[in-house]
């Protein structure tokens, strides 16, 4: 934690958010964990107030909570705003499905495909380790998202809601079973994709993240009861 890391001042304050959004969902920066201003800034070779404007964005980004005159915690996880952030989810992402249906290239479909291949050999290498860790252009949904070519529906699926879903991902992902389920979902998905089925590839992308959100519920309930999880924030 004492590492100093230089960042390029031209892009300070998306840099500092990138690398703050990256801890917190890989576990570095804890749920519930006080954030310190000056270690942040000493670690990272900053001056506090791109780190402020940094920490304004990840309020907005629903990762962590500010208070006045007390500070800033990574936020907790609670079923509440998983059932309405996957609610949101399951609606827009059945919307992404059916206009990438509709407008997805068919160089794109060999793309996606071959990425579904890959999880494949990933899955198969790693025996059935959890299929929550993929992000960035290896995010199935993430490419589904852009081929729909709807600018603002990518904004906010892409933006405003993508690092609350991988953060409910990863601390859930070793609960959940049968990570091949999944797979199989996206390559059914992807299958009414490529035949230009668009409400068959609506409904099924509407399922499939019904069931994620249901596993991820039961998964959270798990880890609360099986660690004496009390609600209470960490120090």
């Amino acid at each position: 934690m004492n590492k100093v890391t230089t960042l390029k001042s031209a892009t300070l304050p998306d840099d500092l958010t990138q690398r703050l959004t990256a801890e917190i969902i890989d576990g570095v920066l804890p749920l519930g964990s006080k954030i310190s201003e000056p270690e942040l800034a000493k670690r990272y070779g900053v001056s506090r107030g791109p780190l402020r404007e940094a920490l304004v964005k990840l309020e907005t980004l629903g990762l962590i909570t500010r208070t006045a005159n007390v500070g800033a915690r990574v936020v907790e996880l609670n079923i509440a705003d998983l059932l309405d952030t996957f609610t949101l989810r399951e609606a827009m992402e059945g919307m992404a499905a059916r206009l990438a249906a509709e407008l997805i290239s068919e160089a794109e479909i060999e793309q996606l495909y071959a990425l579904l291949e890959d999880h494949q050999a990933h899955l198969d290498a790693n025996q059935d380790e959890h299929y929550a860790s993929q992000n960035g252009n290896e995010d199935f949904h993430l490419r589904i998202i852009h081929a729909s070519q709807n600018k603002k529906l990518i904004r906010v699926l892409t933006q405003d809601l993508y690092a609350t879903i991988r953060m409910y991902r990863r601390y859930t992902a070793d609960s959940r079973p049968d990570p091949r389920q999944a797979l199989r979902e996206h390559k059914a998905i992807l299958d009414a994709i490529a035949n230009r089925e668009g409400d068959l590839a609506e409904l099924l992308m509407r399922r499939h993240i019904s069931r994620a959100a249901s596993l991820l519920k039961k998964a959270m309930l798990h880890n609360s009861i099986s660690q004496g999880n009390t609600g209470q924030p960490s120090q």
